[in-house]
């Protein structure tokens, strides 16, 4: 008798089978094998667009036209509720672009982004996000709960991509595609990717070892979705995951959401293979 192959993808479909929603998931282990699953699907954003902000501003900075010592000024018309520090702090603020930008990432922030988007032009940032052959990717508008219903629409596979080729160091420069995952490496909010991997691992505050496993990555909530994306770094190399969800019926926040559990048991599945196999996920 002969059994159907257990393959990654089936474990994965297999694990995604009681979840009350929809995930797609996009996984690359940098060396020719891609884990698509509905990847080409477009979502909203939510925060995962500063990514693609952040990726423009670089752009632009080795074109000369934009600097991370530039002084940008909090006004009032950026102000926004949500995630972030800005709106704790008066107006008339000034910060250096590149202190907007860490906080746009790092905790973030949703005025520190209008105030990026002022900066560099959203036409600016559609032209480079296209540029950058994200073609099912669009920044919408800038982030005003009150006036658009939309921020952003993206695909797992856009995604992806985004951290794949700042891996390879081939998405702006060797060196901004290295100062954009130092900065994605600080970032507060891991609740999907991280959720389920070995605590062991990822802490050498704690353990005083070196840490050999960490995460470069932007999340991004509202109501309508729950995404994570980014490069999982590991002993042996490292790989890109994007799990985007929406069409679940609790629309609630909180840690333990299921799409923040199941998206950590499917960020789990791929973390085993690729550990097993030493750095892939195929044979």
């Amino acid at each position: 008798m002969t059994h159907p192959k257990l393959t990654l993808e089936k474990r994965i479909e297999a694990e995604l089978k009681s979840y009350d929603g929809h995930m797609s998931v996009y996984a690359d282990d940098l060396r020719g094998n891609v884990i698509a699953i509905d990847a080409d699907e477009k979502f909203e954003t939510a925060s995962t667009i500063k990514t693609y902000i952040l990726a423009c501003l670089f752009d632009r900075i080795g074109k000369g036209k934009a600097s991370l010592t530039d002084e940008l000024v909090y006004r009032k018309d950026e102000f926004v509720e949500g995630s972030g520090v800005f709106r704790d702090l008066a107006f008339g603020t000034a910060m250096p672009v590149f202190n907007v930008a860490t906080l746009m990432i790092i905790v973030s922030d949703n005025i520190a982004t209008n105030m990026m988007i002022d900066y560099l032009g959203q036409d600016t940032i559609n032209e480079c996000i296209q540029a950058l052959g994200c073609r099912d990717t669009v920044l919408h508008n800038p982030i005003h709960f009150d006036r658009y219903r939309q921020l952003g629409t993206t695909t797992p596979r856009d995604y992806g991509s985004m951290f794949a080729r700042m891996a390879r160091g081939e998405l702006i420069s060797p060196e901004a595609d290295r100062q954009m995952l130092a900065i994605f490496r600080r970032q507060h909010y891991n609740s999907m990717l991280t959720r389920d991997l070995p605590p062991w691992f990822l802490d050498s505050e704690d353990t005083g070892e070196e840490e050999l496993i960490y995460v470069a990555s932007k999340s991004g909530s509202m109501d309508a979705c729950r995404s994570d994306g980014g490069l999982v770094h590991t002993p042996y190399g490292d790989y890109t995951v994007v799990l985007m969800n929406k069409d679940f019926s609790d629309r609630l926040y909180y840690n333990d959401h299921p799409a923040y559990i199941y998206g950590g048991r499917v960020s789990r599945l791929l973390f085993d293979q690729y550990l097993a196999l030493e750095g892939r996920f195929r044979l």
